[in-house]
């Protein structure tokens, strides 16, 4: 009875893979691939449980073993704005244009969807990043990269308190783009007095005839 039971439910699961590699499927021939249209409501309820599912399966499930301080707070801060905030924004909103661009849109993080997870879960999804949604694995193997992301973990939680203080903060941190890098040592070599760079030089010469 027990052995008929586990091949009922594996026949079970074959065929509801099956109906949602087929719902899938369907999805990219009609509507195409591109990331541009919302994902519907029937897709993202489908997602979620999905990864709700993997997530409870492969995830250890233990509590934060990183106090939570100011202090491991502060660093999970900064780690959020040199790694994440590019996607997330600062505040965790996703309001960014590579967030708005990623299919699904990153999620504000404030909110309940994220909000509610487990301290292991939001863990689990740093270390791994989630298939086909953008999100990367940011796991290294190392002590001191586990550290780092159960610290994010911490400021993960601290998002829907987090001040305009701490998003200032944040700003000095975000990676900068080559034209900024680029701007703030040609200000450099002005205040020492030096001579512009070749590059500088050339890129001034090309406005000038664009000008004329």
């Amino acid at each position: 009875m027990k052995r008929r039971s586990l091949v009922e439910m594996f026949v079970i699961v074959v065929i509801v893979a099956g109906a949602m590699g087929v719902f899938f499927g369907m999805l990219f021939v009609i509507g195409g691939v591109s990331a541009r249209p919302e994902p519907s409501g029937l897709e993202r309820t489908i997602a979620r449980t999905v990864r709700d599912i993997a997530i409870g399966r492969h995830a250890r499930h233990e509590a934060n073993p990183v106090p939570k301080t100011d202090e491991a707070i502060a660093a999970g801060r900064a780690h959020f704005a040199d790694h994440c905030a590019s996607c997330h924004g600062n505040d965790g909103s996703g309001k960014t244009e590579m967030g708005r661009g990623l299919y699904p849109r990153a999620p504000d993080m404030r909110l309940a969807a994220t909000q509610n997870l487990d301290d292991h879960e939001l863990f689990y999804i740093i270390e791994n990043g989630i298939r086909l949604t953008g999100m990367p694995a940011w796991g290294t193997g190392t002590k001191a990269g586990i550290e780092a992301s159960w610290k994010l973990v911490h400021f993960i939680r601290h998002l829907p308190q987090l001040t305009t203080e701490e998003i200032e903060q944040m700003e000095a941190l975000n990676p900068k783009a080559p034209d900024e890098i680029r701007q703030e040592i040609e200000a450099e070599r002005f205040l020492r007095g030096e001579e512009p760079s070749a590059d500088t030089i050339r890129e001034q010469n090309q406005q000038k005839r664009h000008a004329h």
